[in-house]
């Protein structure tokens, strides 16, 4: 009974939910960004400039020994692309979380000398 309790407390802390969580997020937030590059990004801007260089049978790219060199390229032009895309959302999330943090603070406080001398007058009544 006792593993079954650790086990239960285990489960039940803010480090394996906050795990879940995030990977749960995670894969919902790359296929977002999947369609976003496969869907929007790549026909808009990357498609004709690859029919223009006819790269679109970069995948069928491959050497004597049967090396397929091309689905190599073509996997590491798609990384790019992710990897940008994710770097404006960022570069954007992270812009907004400053316009908020920029908000006024609170006023501060007496400093610790003040403290000191208001406490000093004190003792001197």
């Amino acid at each position: 009974m006792g593993m079954i309790s650790e086990f239960k407390d285990f489960i039940a802390k803010g480090n394996a939910m906050d795990l879940a969580v995030g990977v749960i997020i995670g894969s919902a937030f790359g296929a977002i960004v999947s369609s976003l590059v496969s869907d929007v990004i790549t026909p808009a801007l990357l498609n004709p400039a690859l029919k223009a260089a006819q790269v679109e049978d970069l995948a069928g790219l491959k050497t004597d020994g049967g090396i397929l060199y091309g689905k190599f390229l073509a996997a590491v032009i798609s990384f790019l692309v992710i990897a940008f895309v994710i770097f404006l959302m960022v570069k954007a999330i992270n812009s907004m979380k400053k316009k908020e943090e920029a908000a006024p603070a609170a006023p501060a406080g007496p400093t610790q000398e003040q403290l000191l001398a208001e406490i000093r007058d004190l003792l001197k009544k």
